[in-house]
């Protein structure tokens, strides 16, 4: 298997989704702008979002696939199979538990996660209503964590990548369609969220017929729990859960502070995020994806040297494409922003606010795609103890930036504290896998280290210089910002791989094989 095109492959799909998710949030911030309302849904969809990341995509991947490639590799496809099928029987009895019991205490989850919307009773039972309807997410969005994590370790990556574009579809439509039907009309972005998970479910089920590993859930619990596999996995789940709930908490207590500031705050905060997701998502996201499965390979197989040369690759790969991407999104906040947002109700005031909070998250990307790349690291070996006491010193650090900086930068405070915790995380991550001689760095890393520096300038200095001032943008038509947007980002790319080709860079040198 060829890592690069894998990657390329996963970051494709990656690109489609982001694509369509500023579509999406292109329609929502038209429609509905940036207050009571929005706040509303965000805050309500952070609710199964979180549980989605602690239980789906985080600690439920970070200890099943690990398990499930240690299957694949050692075992052979009957007690695979039916370590899938236990695991599927114990996902569906506790998340559909969790999804009732979502639904009927959700007036007390919205206190809680943002306990400043109960001043105003319009906004809390707006809220309410709408974490209703969303929570049965977190249900369809576990089943399809674990139909990714088993398409993923057979290297089926294009299917799971591709997989979110339907909820974004799906907000679009709902959006633009359905809106009218519904009082209020924000109501329909939470059945846009419930519809888009059975969809995203309804997709894996072919893929999973192929490669002869379609799940098939029962209701006899009592096998399931017994199963050898399934409580290593829930072993590992626990302290796994633990580190995935640092940075979600870290999220939802900003989501506390923000709903005490200015009204709009949730959604700026919001917005930025979604920018900040486009490049952590690309390259981010597609490395641990495709980096879990092959180094739980490495650890099953014993090849510990090939263990080391494919972080090596991950963090050149980190280095190479996210410094630009962070760089990029700080010295065109405003005209990114402006073109993607700046419409309907989405006022000038809202760029300004949501630039401020773009630009402090710029500061932490390439710190947080690096944790994306270093924790596997350590879940590949099945060892989830360290990563988790660096994730708590992590959050430790966040909310002390978060008393140090609310006072003085607000919303953008926020933001900054997160960026800066991940850079602290990612450097205690990278220390640990050196001092337990998990990873040693290839040759080359400080040639390597000033080349990019040298790109990166280039890159900044035409960025600069081509971009205009802040103000012009909110003045331009739409086609105009986006054709103007265009020759700007083409410009800042030649700028920067021109430079590194001139500087000794070649696409062969990071091509990779794994097995």
């Amino acid at each position: 298997m060829n890592l690069l095109r894998a990657l390329a492959t996963v970051s494709g799909m990656t690109l489609l989704s982001r694509i369509l998710g500023f579509v999406r949030d292109f329609v929502i911030a038209r429609s509905f702008g940036a207050g009571m309302a929005t706040d509303a849904f965000f805050v309500a969809f952070k609710l199964p979002n979180l549980l989605r990341r602690l239980f789906a995509e985080g600690a439920f991947s970070q200890a099943f696939v690990p398990m499930l490639a240690e299957y694949k590799n050692r075992r052979g496809e009957l007690e695979t199979h039916a370590l899938v099928n236990h695991v599927a029987t114990l996902l569906m009895i506790v998340l559909t538990l969790i999804s009732a019991l979502g639904v009927v205490v959700a007036p007390i989850l919205v206190w809680v996660s943002a306990p400043g919307f109960a001043i105003d009773t319009e906004k809390f039972d707006l809220t309410v209503r709408l974490t209703q309807i969303t929570f049965p997410y977190i249900l369809f969005m576990s089943l399809v964590a674990l139909a990714g994590g088993i398409l993923n370790t057979w290297s089926r990556f294009a299917v799971p990548a591709f997989t979110p574009t339907l909820l974004n579809l799906t907000f679009i439509i709902m959006a633009l369609f359905a809106a009218p039907y519904f009082n209020p009309p924000v109501l329909v972005l939470g059945w846009a969220v419930f519809l888009g998970g059975a969809l995203q479910l309804a997709i894996q089920v072919p893929a999973l017929r192929r490669i002869n590993m379609l799940p098939i859930p029962s209701f006899n619990w009592r096998s399931a729990w017994n199963d050898p596999g399934v409580r290593r996995i829930l072993i590992l789940m626990a302290p796994a859960l633990v580190g995935v709930s640092v940075s979600q908490i870290s999220l939802l207590i900003n989501t506390i502070f923000a709903s005490y500031l200015e009204s709009g705050s949730v959604s700026w905060l919001y917005y930025a995020d979604r920018l900040m997701e486009f490049p952590s998502g690309m390259l981010g996201a597609a490395l641990g994806t495709i980096l879990l499965p092959s180094l739980s390979r490495c650890h099953a197989t014993g090849d510990h040297n090939e263990y080391s040369r494919l972080l090596d690759w991950g963090l050149r790969l980190t280095l190479l494409l996210a410094t630009p991407a962070a760089l990029a999104l700080a010295l065109l906040a405003v005209p990114l922003i402006a073109t993607l947002f700046h419409h309907g109700a989405f006022d000038a005031t809202d760029v300004y606010r949501t630039r401020e909070a773009l630009v402090a998250y710029s500061v932490g990307l390439t710190g947080l795609i690096l944790v994306k790349v270093l924790a596997p690291g350590f879940y590949a070996r099945q060892n989830i103890r360290t990563p988790v006491k660096i994730a708590v010193i992590s959050l430790i650090c966040t909310q002390i930036l978060n008393l140090a900086l609310i006072g003085w930068l607000q919303h953008a405070g926020l933001a900054l504290s997160i960026g800066l915790a991940a850079c602290i995380n990612a450097a205690l991550l990278l220390h640990g896998l050196r001092r337990q001689q998990i990873y040693s760095p290839q040759a080359g890393w400080y040639a390597f280290i000033g080349r990019l520096a040298v790109a990166l300038t280039v890159m900044g200095l035409a960025l600069y210089f081509v971009s205009g001032t802040a103000d012009t943008w909110l003045h331009y038509a739409f086609a105009e910002r986006v054709m103007r947007l265009s020759v700007i980002v083409l410009i800042g790319a030649i700028a920067y791989f021109f430079s590194l080709w001139t500087l000794g860079f070649r696409l062969q040198d990071f091509k990779r094989s794994a097995a």
